[in-house]
C-alpha cells in the first residue's frame, strides 16, 4: 500500500498507484503526523479500489488523496460582467512604471468617456459592431477642443484604448472573443498644418481677420527659427523666476527631447568630455525602455556645465527645490504638471507667451535640422522615432529659405 520515508529530516508518503510510483513531501518531522498522514493515504487509495472514491481527470493524485478527496481549488478571481469595473480593473492592473503617467491619464480620459456613452453597467457580453459603431457616431456629435466636433484622431485613440481593456480582458478570461472593430467608419481625418514660422502665422491673423480658436489653431503649429530660439532663450534667462528653467528650455531646443524625457534625465546621463546626452525613452520600443544619444552643442555643454557645477547635488538632472517651511530643504524631481506651470509662468507677459509648451521645442530643433539639410536618417536618430506623417511636416523650408529657392530656378 503506502510508507513513509525519512528524508533530510522530514518525512514523505511514497505508494503505488496504476502501476506508477508516488512520492510527497508531508513537511514534518513529526512522527505521529506522518503516520496520520499516511493512514489517511491508505484508506483513500482503497477507496479508490473498492470504486466508492472517483478521481477526477487532470488532478494531482497526492493532493487529493492527502486532502482526503476534497481537492483545494485556488479561489477564482470575481467574474467582471459589466464595462464599468472591467475598465477600472484594467487601469488598477497596469505594473508600475510600465506607461507613461501621462499616457494612463490619456486612458483614463478615453475610459471616462466611454463609460459615459456605452454605459458603466452595460455588459461586456453584448459588446458589438453596432455598439462601438453607435459610440463612434455619438462620439463625433462632442464638442472637442476650441469647441469643435470631437477630432477622427481623438476618437480612434479611444478606440485603441477600448482595444486594449478588451485584449487584457481575453488574456484574464472575462471575454472570449476579440473585440469587434472591423470595419467600423470613422469620420474623416483632417491633415495637420505643417510648422509654421511666427512671421507667417502673424501675417496670417493680421491679414485674414482669424477668430482666436483659428489663431490658437495655428500658434498650435509654432516652430521657432535658431534667432527666435536664441532671443526665447534670453527673455527666459532674465525672467525665469526659478533656476533651472534655463538650462530644462536650453536643453529642449539643442537636443529635440520631448519633456518627458527631460524629466527623467538624469545627472549621469550628460557627458560633457564627450559631448553626448542619452536620452531615457519609453515610446520607441513598445513595451521596453530605451535610450537614444544627441549631441551636445557648444552652447548647451557650456549651459549644462554651469548648471551642473552650481546647483545642489541630485540623482535627476532637473530637480525643483521644495522650500515649504513645514519640510526640510530638499530637491526633488518635477513632475510634468509643475514643468508646464512654470514655462508659462515665464513666457507670460512677453512677446513669446505664444509659445503652447515644450513640445514647441521638440518641433523647432526637427524643423531647423531639416532646413539645414540634415539627412532625415540622422534627425530620426536624435529625436527617437517618428511616423511617416510627422517627418512629412517638417519637410519645409523657413520662407526666406523658399523665396531664395524659387530665385534660383528662375534665374534665368
Amino acid at each position: 500500500m503506502a510508507s513513509l520515508e525519512l528524508r533530510k529530516g522530514k518525512y514523505r508518503v511514497v505508494f503505488r498507484y496504476g502501476g506508477r510510483k508516488f512520492s510527497r513531501s508531508l513537511r514534518t518531522d513529526d512522527k505521529q503526523k506522518a503516520k496520520l498522514s499516511l493512514a489517511r493515504v491508505e484508506d483513500n487509495l482503497s477507496r479508490l479500489e473498492l470504486g466508492t472514491l472517483d478521481l477526477p481527470r487532470e488532478v494531482d493524485l497526492c493532493s487529493f488523496l492527502l486532502s482526503d478527496g476534497r481537492l483545494a481549488t485556488k479561489r477564482q478571481a470575481p467574474a467582471i460582467r459589466v464595462f464599468g469595473k472591467l475598465a477600472d480593473a484594467y487601469i488598477a492592473g497596469i505594473p508600475t512604471g510600465s506607461i507613461e503617467a501621462s499616457t494612463i491619464k490619456g486612458m483614463q480620459t478615453h475610459i471616462r468617456h466611454l463609460k459615459r456613452l456605452i454605459g458603466p453597467s452595460f455588459r461586456i457580453g453584448e459588446m458589438s459592431f453596432e455598439v462601438i459603431q453607435r459610440y463612434l457616431d455619438q462620439r463625433r456629435g462632442d464638442k472637442g477642443r476650441r469647441g469643435r466636433p470631437v477630432s477622427a484622431a481623438t476618437i480612434k485613440k479611444e478606440i485603441v484604448t477600448l482595444s486594449a481593456i478588451w485584449l487584457w480582458a481575453k488574456r484574464m478570461g472575462y471575454v472570449e472573443s476579440k473585440l469587434p472593430k472591423r470595419g467600423l467608419r470613422y469620420p474623416k481625418v483632417n491633415e495637420k498644418p505643417p510648422f509654421q514660422t511666427r512671421s507667417e502665422i502673424e501675417y496670417q491673423i493680421a491679414t485674414n481677420n482669424l477668430s482666436e480658436v483659428e489663431a490658437a489653431d495655428l500658434w498650435d503649429c509654432l516652430f521657432l527659427t535658431l534667432e527666435e530660439i536664441e532671443e526665447l532663450l534670453q527673455t527666459v534667462k532674465n525672467q525665469s523666476g526659478f533656476d533651472f528653467i534655463y538650462p530644462m528650455v536650453a536643453f529642449a531646443a539643442h537636443t529635440g527631447a520631448r519633456r518627458s524625457e527631460i524629466l527623467r534625465s538624469r545627472t549621469s546621463d550628460i557627458d560633457l568630455v564627450q559631448g553626448v546626452a542619452m536620452i531615457r525613452e519609453k515610446k520607441r520600443v513598445r513595451g521596453k525602455t530605451s535610450t537614444r544619444r544627441v549631441p551636445i552643442s557648444p552652447f548647451l555643454s557650456e549651459v549644462l556645465s554651469a548648471w551642473i557645477k552650481n546647483r545642489p547635488a541630485a540623482q535627476h538632472l532637473f530637480t525643483f527645490q521644495q522650500t515649504d517651511v513645514s519640510l526640510p530643504i530638499h530637491s526633488e524631481p518635477l513632475t510634468r504638471d509643475q514643468a508646464h506651470h512654470h514655462l508659462r509662468h515665464t513666457l507670460e507677459a512677453s512677446c513669446w507667451e505664444n509659445v503652447r509648451g515644450w513640445h514647441t521645442f521638440r518641433h523647432s530643433f526637427c524643423s531647423n535640422c531639416a532646413a539645414k539639410g540634415l539627412d532625415q536618417r540622422i534627425i530620426n536618430a536624435w529625436v527617437g522615432h517618428q511616423t511617416e506623417d510627422m517627418v512629412r511636416r517638417y519637410r519645409h523650408l523657413i520662407p526666406s529659405q523658399q523665396q531664395e529657392e524659387i530665385r534660383r530656378v528662375f534665374a534665368g
